[in-house]
């Protein structure tokens, strides 16, 4: 059956009720002449950083002591360019400017000075990002190799953005640190905000469904399965209903803790203590002392046959 062009005709009407919208409801458009940062060139930022942080993992195969340094180069001056629109664009919206982008301030030149001093730390997260890589080959005896987990394990993907995010929101650079850690939310079903502080030798072993919340202190050798929730246990109101920011929400996890899968840890002022265990499934909401084990009490497994019902205890194991 072929289409009635006639129902075509209603479509500009239909046009202009969207665009009624617009203005109805201005929260969800942006109509001005600045330009917002590119999601996907934030996408091939990343993408160029790991490639830069894992060379010969990634895209560019037959790399080697004497063609390294140029395809490295290459990428570094890509970058340049790239973070230096992107994050003068992030600046100069996060500053609420006119419509017509009218301003005494060089954004582009705010954008330059940030982007080289994210370029200039790019070695220390080298050495943090193969510190995690070693966790997680120390924490895992599935692993073979460590190339295993740099092709393969969603936790360090989540990770490796997150480093480079969180970089870039000390930094002071609004927006695209989000965009960066959303963006591996939506790959690894795992979602640290980038404002966390985490600390060497991280793990997350499965991950999907972590969640780590932006005033979170994760201290170093830290180990966490999937489903584990590290978030806040209520939110402060102002006089007038406001939530208030900028606040302790999140909890802080101390050295060398192992927190199993689905567990729950709640508040800005709980504190797991350093060699602690967090079994499967427990909600926390209060502080624990070091070297201190917590758990479910011992459930029960019930089975309903058609003529029968068991009922047994399970061992629960850490």
């Amino acid at each position: 059956m072929a289409s009635d062009l006639r129902l075509k005709e209603q479509l500009p009407t239909l046009t202009e009720r969207i665009v009624h919208t617009y203005r109805e409801v201005p929260l969800i458009n942006h109509l001005g002449h600045c330009p917002l940062p590119s999601y996907d060139v934030i996408v091939s930022v990343l993408e160029d950083l790991k490639e830069v942080i894992y060379p010969g993992f990634r895209r560019r195969e037959g790399l080697h002591a004497g063609n390294v340094t140029y395809h490295v180069g290459d990428l570094i001056d890509g970058l340049h360019d790239k973070l230096t629109q992107q994050i003068g664009r992030a600046m100069r919206h996060d500053a609420d400017l006119p419509a017509d982008c009218a301003s005494d301030q060089d954004y582009e030149a705010l954008g330059q000075a940030k982007a080289i001093l994210f370029l200039e730390e790019l070695p220390d997260v080298c050495q943090a990002l193969a510190l995690d890589v070693q966790a997680a080959y120390d924490g895992d005896p599935a692993v073979k190799k460590p190339d295993e987990i740099i092709f393969c394990y969603p936790g360090l993907e989540a990770v490796t953005v997150f480093r480079l995010a969180h970089l870039l929101h000390e930094l002071g650079v609004p927006l695209i640190p989000r965009m960066m850690t959303e963006w591996a939310h939506s790959k690894t079903g795992i979602d640290i905000h980038p404002g966390a502080q985490i600390g060497h030798h991280f793990f997350i072993d499965h991950g999907t469904g972590v969640v780590i919340g932006e005033t979170c202190e994760i201290g170093n050798h830290v180990k966490l399965y999937q489903g584990v929730t590290l978030g806040a246990l209520s939110f402060q109101m102002d006089g007038d209903g406001n939530l208030v920011r900028g606040t302790k929400r999140h909890p802080t996890i101390e050295d060398w803790v192992v927190i199993y899968a689905n567990a729950t840890v709640l508040g800005g002022q709980t504190v797991i203590g350093h060699h602690s265990v967090v079994g499967s499934s427990v909600w926390l909401t209060r502080s624990v002392e070091p070297r201190t084990t917590v758990v479910l009490e011992k459930p029960k497994l019930r089975i309903r046959a058609e003529h029968e019902e068991v009922s047994e205890s399970l061992n629960y194991v850490i």
